[in-house]
């Protein structure tokens, strides 16, 4: 499985909010630039982003997105799900296209039943604030200090 790039720029998107006060409203344009994501993409993420409750869209003049919660309550599952929706690993998995073969057990049903349960438990064990607590100390260590201008 790889993680769609939709769910990716959203990830880097929180990931950006995460690293904010609470209430700041961060242009997407400063986000789009920050994280090398396209910002007609961008564009396209914030609704659903928006409409799961993660964060809020800000129109006109000094708009841009701020966090709908904060972000110790946010992991990056429930990113993931905001975009992509639930886990599924396989199609086996969904219950809306179970396997074909309800007649005949597969054991590869349990297997895959198994990793999605170990992937969503790593993926709920950090929220978005630590992450960025982490990654804050990592760039600390080897990026020099930039003064970029949020447009």
């Amino acid at each position: 499985m790889q993680m769609t790039m939709s769910s990716d720029y959203a990830l880097r998107t929180l990931m950006q909010m995460a690293r904010e006060e609470k209430d700041v409203v961060v242009p997407i344009r400063f986000i789009s630039r920050e994280w090398q994501i396209p910002e007609k993409y961008l564009r396209k993420i914030v609704p659903l982003l928006a409409r799961s409750g993660l964060i809020h869209s800000h129109r006109g003049n000094g708009g841009g997105i701020s966090l709908a919660r904060p972000a110790t309550d946010i992991t990056p599952r429930a990113v993931i799900e905001a975009i992509d929706g639930p886990i599924t690993l396989n199609r086996c998995l969904n219950p809306d296209h179970f396997c074909q073969r309800r007649d005949n057990w597969c054991p590869m049903h349990t297997l895959w039943l198994q990793a999605r349960e170990s992937f969503e438990r790593i993926l709920e064990s950090k929220t978005l604030a630590q992450l960025a607590a982490e990654g804050a100390e990592q760039i600390n260590c080897w990026l020099p200090e930039t003064d970029t201008k949020r447009q």
